[in-house]
């Protein structure tokens, strides 16, 4: 099942949100990518910094599964908006 451009951003829009709560990720974040407070504010609309979200969290098991089980999302879904946003279609490289 695909997910839509627009559900893409939806679903990255929630994930910020629940970065933006989570006192223990979010610096994680900030400090991986020299994001500031400013710059992730303004980035809540912007599909490039939404796939950027979606990377981060992605990146490990456990923080997929708290933002899924928050929400009630399959877990596969936060890879399909991920495939929606900018940079997300696969490489084929043959």
């Amino acid at each position: 099942m695909s997910i839509s451009k627009d559900g893409a951003e939806q679903l990255a829009i929630k994930a910020i949100v629940w970065l933006a709560g989570n006192d223990d990720l979010l610096p994680v974040f900030m400090g991986s990518t020299g994001v500031d407070e400013v710059a992730f504010r303004e980035g809540v609309g912007v599909p490039e910094f939404q796939a950027s979200v979606l990377d981060f969290i992605m990146m490990d098991d456990a923080w997929v599964i708290a933002f899924c089980d928050n929400e009630g999302i399959p877990y596969d879904r936060l890879m399909q908006a991920r495939a929606a946003l900018p940079g997300g279609a696969q490489v084929h490289w043959t």
